[in-house]
Parts: C-alpha cells; structure tokens; sequence
C-alpha cells in the first residue's frame, strides 16, 4: 500500500527560505488510518487508502486521491498517529464503567459512566452526564468542569477542562484513566 507520494515540510515559516521535501514510501505495517491529534485534544481520523499526498508547508493541505483538498492548521497540530488494521473501533459502551483517572497533580479520583448517559465522581459535584462523541466519552459536571475519557494507542487518557471552558478550549490537565470495570466491547 502506498502512503503518500510526497510531503513537504516546513517547520518554521519565516525562517527557512524553501520547503524541505521529505519522502515515505508506506506507512508503518498495517496502518489503515491517520489520525491527526490537534492541541485542543479533538482527533481527526483519515483513510490512508484516500491521501495521495499531505503538504506541511503554510497552508497546511491533505490532497486526496479524487483530488479534493482539505486545509489542516499546522500550528494547530500536537501529533499525528497511525491506527492499525488491528485497532478495535470503540462504542458507547467502552467507556461505561468505573474509571480511575488523575486529578492533574498526581492524586487520582474516580469517574463512573452509566450507559443512561449519567456520570458521578468522587471529586467536586459529584453529578453529570454523558456522551459518545467521535470516538470518545465527553463529560459535562454540574460544577462546571468538563472531562474527555479517550483511547489512546492501547491505555486510555482523561483530559479536564475548567468551568468556562468548552472541549475545544485548551485542557487544564490530561492524565491516564483506566477502567477499573472493563467490559468487552
């Protein structure tokens, strides 16, 4: 399977005076998936089998194979990660259960998810709820506070947002989870 035909790359705009192609031949062994990690923490996921090339150069493209593009924000980018063909898609009842996640200064408290949608914790109010979006389990706390439970590689990573923030406002913290009830999925 061929990746991309050709990325160019150019870390500092201003600084450098001319692109510097880099070039790879196939993704890592049973790549399927890009999944392009933004800094606010939301995921963007894109068939390897559709991208003829990605451009890093400003602005920031995907050029697919049917010829559409599709601008990405560079500085906006914290990593990009490979999902393997081996890589379970995750549902709604993943994240139900009772997690052990961090409180961002090394003490940790527990989230429980209920598959209604409601969700209690052992820190603050103890009352919110619940959703699947993207992938990922977004908690809303009657305190104010908003919470993401999400898969990353093969662990799991709690990422708090702070009263006033949305989910797509910088996090306050991000900490491992681990489901201390873990369902088959």
């Amino acid at each position: 399977m061929r990746f991309f035909q050709r990325v160019t790359v150019c870390l500092l705009p201003g600084v450098f005076l001319f692109p510097i192609p880099v070039t790879a031949t196939s993704a890592p062994a049973g790549a399927r998936h890009l999944v392009i990690v933004f800094n606010d923490g939301h995921k963007q996921t894109v068939d390897l089998a559709e991208v003829e090339q990605i451009d890093f150069k400003a602005p920031s493209m995907i050029v697919f194979k049917d010829g559409h593009q599709q601008r990405v924000a560079g500085s906006e980018i914290a990593r990009i990660e490979f999902e393997t063909s081996g890589a379970t898609p995750v549902g709604h009842n993943h994240f139900v259960g009772k997690w052990e996640v961090g409180e961002g200064n090394g003490r940790n408290f527990f989230i429980t998810l209920e598959p209604d949608g409601t969700a209690r914790k052992t820190l603050g109010a103890s009352h919110g709820t619940w959703t699947f979006v993207d992938g990922e389990a977004r908690i809303s706390w009657d305190d104010g506070w908003h919470d993401v439970i999400r898969r990353v590689g093969s662990k799991h990573e709690k990422v708090a947002f702070e009263p006033g923030k949305s989910f797509s406002d910088p996090p306050a913290n991000v900490t491992a989870a681990r489901n201390t009830e873990p369902r088959s999925i």
